[in-house]
């Protein structure tokens, strides 16, 4: 039985096609199959025609078990299913911000056998959506559980070499997407937070050589750069001290957008990386720049470095260092006016004239609270390991006082006694309590008020979000290249899927992983059939295509090949 569809030609040339059920029977006289029309179903155009052979067909399906269905069409089979998605959003964002048209026209002049612009795309995505090394990437993710339009046959050299070229082109290429994205955005540029982080490797070993002019890799892939020996052992900002490490620094805006980054040697102290900074954001066009840094950046050099110019600054600064801030800024007194619900603010002015200073205490009781509380647990655990000792022996007695002097969470409140025995500091202890919940703000800048200056620095937690992102979600570490090009271009390839992820969660004002969760529902099938292979997308459901609608990303085509 079938649908048999005959035409009519009219009088005025057109035709007309109608449909009739029809079935074959065995004319056993002549010995031949002859078609019998059942049913006249009516014109092929008509629109309630169709709808009725659709809910025919349906209710047909119902009697069939899928076993059923599919040994009657043995002629189409699904072959592989993908998710697809997330990988088409980012392609979309990596196109719609400018950077696959600012590489192809850094490429402009040379000539490679392969897609540059496709190895670095892949790479970005592989980060945003499935972080792993670039020989699982290249060898299991790309080939087996995703399909990016001209990345399929890329080989692991052309990875690295795609990442060698990176490296050498990073700070054009960094420039030039910033100028395009700020544009496209309309980001607000006048405020640029800078901070730094320690990123270790699970090596016994530091590069070989110390100091400003030694050189580890200055080859033609690294655009015969000079490179410091980067891992070395330093200041461990996550507890890794007895790791060589490199330091890593980012800027970026009120928006968490990445501007630049820089990677320095692992010995490299904070306040030493300003100059650097300020020099190479020097003619970036970012208007009034205001510079925000933490307190690892305060250093009277730096501090000289950055008002060069009429460069203007927001830094908080340390309070324990028994210098200004902390005999003249924290004992004035003054009435706090409040902020915002958790922040009061005081200003207060050192000097005369044009020296002088002018500091903003804030002060957060919720934190004060929080502080307080956890001091007096650290105190408690102090006197019952005090009482502790007096029942022990001399051998224990001596190594245990050790132990606690060395403690990073109860030495800092200890003191031996004028009788050389073991007791709780209690003028540390008050010293301590002038800091709970307040944090100091220094500006150069006298056209901010005090409650900007505040402000300002507290969305230095801008920074800190792109840290914790780039060290968690995008997996900044481990690190498996041991080439000082190669590090660098790693820490640059994350970099590219943090600024996508930025801007995908800035249009979805939600978290990425949220949004790459959603676009996921969408699947990328290969079926198979007698008249050849077809690439076919699913149907968006209605979270994902809400995510496209937000990153006003059109929904992909439904068949992306045919062959």
């Amino acid at each position: 039985m079938f649908i048999r569809v005959t035409k009519q030609r009219r009088a005025d040339g057109s035709s007309v096609a109608y449909m009739q059920l029809a079935e074959s029977v065995w004319n056993s006289e002549q010995q031949r199959s002859d078609n019998r029309i059942i049913h006249n179903i009516g014109r092929a155009d008509d629109p309630e025609v169709i709808a009725r052979l659709r809910r025919l067909a349906k209710s047909i399906m119902r009697r069939c078990s899928p076993e059923e269905m599919v040994a009657a069409a043995p002629e189409v089979r699904v072959r592989d299913a993908w998710s697809y998605g997330d990988v088409y959003a980012l392609e979309r964002l990596w196109e719609d911000l400018g950077i696959g048209s600012v590489v192809g026209r850094l490429l402009r002049d040379r000539h490679f056998e392969y897609s540059v612009e496709r190895a670095l795309f892949a790479m970005v995505a592989n980060r945003a959506c499935a972080p792993c090394s670039k020989l699982y990437c290249w060898e299991q993710w790309l080939r087996e559980d995703v399909r990016i339009e001209g990345a399929a046959d890329l080989g692991l050299h052309q990875l690295y070499r795609a990442m060698d070229w990176l490296e050498a082109n990073r700070d054009s290429l960094e420039k030039e997407i910033f100028f395009r994205v700020s544009d496209l955005l309309n980001l607000d540029v006048d405020l640029i937070f800078y901070d730094t982080t320690s990123l270790h490797f699970e090596v016994e070993e530091e590069d070989r050589g110390v100091g400003e002019q030694d050189t580890v890799h200055g080859s033609k892939q690294s655009g015969g750069k000079v490179y410091r020996a980067p891992r070395k052992r330093g200041y461990s900002k996550n507890g890794r001290g007895d790791a060589p490490q490199i330091v890593v620094g980012l800027a970026v805006t009120r928006d968490g957008l990445p501007v630049r980054h820089w990677v320095f040697p692992g010995n490299t102290v904070d306040v030493t990386t300003v100059a650097k900074v300020k020099e190479e954001l020097r003619g970036w066009r970012l208007g009034r720049c205001l510079f925000v840094g933490d307190a690892g950046m305060v250093s009277a050099d730096n501090l000289r470095t950055l008002s060069l110019g009429g460069g203007r600054y927001i830094l908080c600064m340390p309070m324990r260092r028994g210098d200004e801030v902390t005999q003249e800024v924290l004992s004035r007194p003054g009435r706090y006016r409040d902020v915002t619900e958790n922040l009061r603010v005081k200003e207060v002015v050192v000097g005369e004239g044009e020296r002088r200073r002018r500091y903003v205490v804030c002060h957060n009781p919720e934190e004060e609270a929080r502080q307080r509380l956890h001091r007096e647990q650290v105190l408690k655990e102090i006197e019952a390991e005090l009482t502790s000792l007096r029942e022990c022996g001399t051998d224990i007695l001596s190594k245990r006082v050790a132990e606690l002097r060395a403690s990073q969470r109860h030495g800092r409140y200890l003191h031996l006694n004028s009788s050389g025995h073991l007791e709780i500091n209690r003028a540390k202890v008050r010293d301590e309590e002038r800091y709970d919940g307040k944090f100091v703000v220094h500006s150069n800048d006298d056209s901010l008020s005090a409650d900007d200056m505040a402000l300002g620095y507290k969305q230095l937690m801008r920074v800190e979000e792109a840290w914790r992102t780039l060290k968690s979600g995008l997996r900044l570490r481990p690190v498996y290249h041991w080439t000082v090009h190669r590090i660098h271009a790693h820490v640059a390839v994350t970099v590219l899927a943090l600024l996508l992820e930025r801007a995908a969660e800035r249009a979805c004002k939600d978290t990425w992983r949220n949004i790459r969760d959603d676009l996921r529902r969408i699947k990328l099938v290969h079926l198979s059939t007698a008249d050849g292979e077809v690439w076919q997308v699913t149907e968006p459901d209605a979270a994902a295509r809400a995510r496209l609608d937000a990153l006003k990303v059109a929904p992909p085509p439904a068949v992306l090949r045919v062959g």
